[in-house]
């Protein structure tokens, strides 16, 4: 078999970006937890029709037809076709449409699942990846202050990284209420399209973007300024409410819509002054490409980091999941954590102090006696010590060499007869010290920071 090209855009970690990972992810877990969210998982493929029903993914979607399926029936019928989902929000909105009748609202939920996007791969940009998402939905009626309490809980989650080494992140947040209510004093109607525009602010340029809003929002060459203007406004506390007041006022803007958006978006850069100080940052740009959000809105980066773009973000959708009698709004946000372990392990931020869970490698003297090794090993895992097996009898040097080579830090030497047929204590061999002592499967333990894998920064991870 010739050797495989790698796909590009589907991350595969070494065993030991693996451990990183999960490490992530169980952090990611008990915070949810400790906040009351349910974990769900819901299945990876959606029909296609529900799938485009909101926000520009179209080029993103990954198709999912049989081999031998006639593109031209497949075409003709797309109400039937079906697409591996590009995050977990669509498909969570139709799960709470099918099992209403058996939740209790507002009803909480984080999901860890793997989502597709036909995207050009890039540092931190994949096709396949692992998001984390929360979301709190109400039926008929959600209250604003999910949407201060939910990006304050990825602040919790992502801050309790801080001891591996994860960077201190920063939550920007812009309100859509804000951005719609300015847009129409202004005079422009195609509020989505000029959201779509500024949304690659970052990407293109100002000036590029007030060539796309002229282009295709219909704008007139002062509204595209205007509209960069606000989109230059940010702040870490009430004041950024005060420069957006005073440049409406300046350009005769006046919005019901936009006065409710700022007083919400003021209340959630208060609370978050009070409960996360420095790390929730007001940013009028922040708009979020897909059209279902409609309150606030949020994007995470890591600190130093930035040019790797969001690890987090997503907002407050009232419209997205409605069964016609009722309709269930709802804030969220989602965690790229493929992208987060990605740079993480890229710029050398964290690693595992060793590769494998085992913790001891119980040496092997003759294959005739491999049974009273393992029955070493077995008394060790009864009691939870990770544990394998030396794959051979070579000599002992060469069995002490694999576990080095596995990152295992102890060696264990069952105990033979004498010359005498006296029974010889096991020992227990730290072969980064060299120390070895007496020991027994039924009380032995490693020290505690031995016993699975652990996640260090690399600065910490370089003394194990």
């Amino acid at each position: 078999m010739a050797r495989p090209t790698p796909l590009s855009g589907f991350p595969e970690w070494l065993p030991e970006g693996r451990i990183v990972e999960q490490h992530v992810l169980d952090v990611l877990r008990r915070t949810f937890e400790l906040h009351g969210f349910a974990g769900i998982e819901t299945r990876a493929v959606e029909p296609l029709d529900q799938l485009l029903r909101k926000g520009e993914t179209s080029k993103e979607v990954y198709v999912l037809r049989r081999l031998q399926e006639d593109p031209a029936d497949a075409q003709a019928d797309r109400a039937g076709q079906l697409g591996l989902h590009f995050d977990l929000t669509v498909p969570f909105a139709r799960y709470v449409l099918e099992n209403a009748g058996h939740l209790a609202f507002p009803f909480r939920r984080y999901q860890i699942q793997k989502v597709w996007r036909g995207e050009r791969p890039q540092d931190g940009r994949f096709r396949e990846f692992v998001q984390a998402d929360i979301d709190v939905v109400g039926a008929g009626a959600l209250p604003y202050h999910v949407e201060v309490e939910l990006p304050l809980v990825m602040a919790q989650a992502l801050g309790a990284l801080r001891s591996i080494g994860v960077p201190p992140v920063r939550i920007l947040v812009n309100n859509r209420k804000v951005a719609e209510g300015f847009y129409r004093g202004l005079g422009l109607e195609d509020v989505e399209a000029v959201l779509r525009g500024i949304d690659k602010l970052d990407k293109i340029g100002p000036d590029a973007v007030a060539g796309v809003l002229v282009a295709e929002a219909g704008a007139t060459p002062e509204q595209a300024r205007a509209c960069l203007e606000l989109a230059a406004i940010s702040g870490a506390d009430s004041g950024v409410i005060d420069q957006v007041r005073a440049l409406a006022a300046r350009l005769q803007v006046t919005s019901d819509l936009l006065e409710e958006g700022l007083a919400e978006l003021g209340a959630l850069i208060e609370a978050a002054a009070v409960r996360a100080p420095g790390v929730v940052v007001a940013d009028l740009k922040i708009a979020r490409g897909l059209d279902y959000y409609t309150g606030s809105v949020y994007e995470t980066v890591l600190v130093g980091h930035e040019q790797l773009g969001s690890i987090c973000s997503g907002g407050r959708y009232d419209t997205l999941a409605s069964d016609g009698a009722t309709t269930y709004p709802g804030v969220g946000l989602s965690i790229g954590v493929s992208r987060l372990v990605s740079r993480l392990l890229s710029a050398g931020l964290v690693r595992a102090s060793r590769s494998v869970p085992s913790a001891v490698l119980v040496a092997v003297t003759s294959e005739e006696s491999r049974t009273r090794s393992d029955a070493v090993a077995a008394a060790l895992r009864a009691r939870g010590i990770p544990v394998e097996v030396a794959p051979s009898a070579a000599k002992f040097g060469k069995q002490i060499r694999h576990a080095d080579r596995r990152g295992i830090p102890f060696v264990w030497f069952v105990g033979e007869p004498d010359a005498d047929g006296v029974e010889q204590a096991d020992q227990v061999k730290d072969i980064r010290s060299g120390e070895q002592v007496a020991a027994e499967a039924a009380s032995w333990a490693p020290p505690a920071d031995d016993l699975w894998p652990r996640v260090l920064p690399v600065a910490a991870a370089s003394e194990v």
